[in-house]
Order: structure tokens, then C-alpha cells, then sequence
């Protein structure tokens, strides 16, 4: 243990860590909710977007704190990680969801002038795009308890 927290603890290491495996566990933790419901293997829900919780709010959330952790909360590369954070996590709870309404918007639209010939309805767009703001505040309340976890550990 003495290597790895001599390499990885208070350096960049310790936040790629931090913030990959958040991400890694959110997104895990929703293949393992698919798994339960859907009561079968999908690979998809690994890589796809959207779902409880946002793993992109919990991987930015993660690295912010551990950046804030590392270097100070009143540093400038804090700023900057809680700056790239919050345009993410705004982008995740309102541009991508607004996209996924407009996806189903244009899916019905889609269907209603294909009516009388199905065989030419293009392939539906996702729908499921964006987060919740809930969804978003769980990611980035599991990225900064992570973190911590990460830091302590380290």
C-alpha cells in the first residue's frame, strides 16, 4: 500500500482514479438496475446515456473535489474543475434533455407521416438523452462522497 499511496495520493493520478471510478460505478450500477429489471444481460446500458444516477455529474463531481482536495478549495485549478463541473451537469440536466423531448417529438412525426407505409419509418431517434436534475444531483453527490473515499484511502 505504501507504493501506491506514495504515487497516486495528492497528485493527477488520484484524480483520474477518482473520477474514472465514479464513473465506472455509476454506470455499473445502472447495468447491474437493468440487469434486475429487464431480467437480462444488456451491454448497452454500460456505454448509453441517461438513467439514475448521471455518471457524467458523478465523474465531474469526483474530479472537482479531488482537485479541491489536492490543491485547495480557493485555488485556481479548483475554479476551474467546479467551473467545467457545473457547465456539464447543466448540460446533462437541461441542453441533452431538452434534446431527448425534441427526439420524441420528431419520432411521432416520424410515425404519423409513415402511417400508411411502415416498411420506410426511419429508425427511431433516443429519447432518453438527458438527466433529471434529481438524477444529477444523486451522480454528483456519489462523485464528491467518492472522492473522499478516494482521498482517505490514499
Amino acid at each position: 500500500m505504501g507504493y501506491l499511496t506514495a504515487t497516486w495520493a495528492n497528485s493527477g493520478l488520484e484524480v483520474m482514479a477518482a473520477s474514472l471510478s465514479s464513473m465506472i460505478l455509476a454506470q455499473g450500477y445502472k447495468f447491474i438496475m437493468a440487469l434486475i429489471k429487464e431480467r437480462g444481460l444488456n451491454f448497452r446500458r454500460l456505454v448509453q446515456t441517461g438513467g439514475m444516477p448521471s455518471s457524467h455529474s458523478s465523474t465531474v463531481s469526483a474530479m472537482a473535489t479531488s482537485v479541491g482536495l489536492i490543491d485547495g478549495f480557493s485555488s485556481v485549478s479548483y475554479a476551474i474543475a467546479l467551473s467545467f463541473a457545473l457547465v456539464v451537469m447543466y448540460d446533462a440536466a437541461g441542453l441533452r434533455q431538452a434534446a431527448g423531448r425534441m427526439a420524441s417529438v420528431l419520432n411521432r412525426i416520424s410515425e404519423s407521416v409513415y402511417s400508411n407505409h411502415p416498411e420506410q419509418l426511419p429508425e427511431r431517434l433516443r429519447e432518453l438523452l438527458g438527466h433529471t436534475p434529481f438524477e444529477v444531483f444523486v451522480g454528483a453527490l456519489f462523485g464528491i462522497s467518492w472522492a473522499f473515499i478516494i482521498h482517505m484511502l490514499l
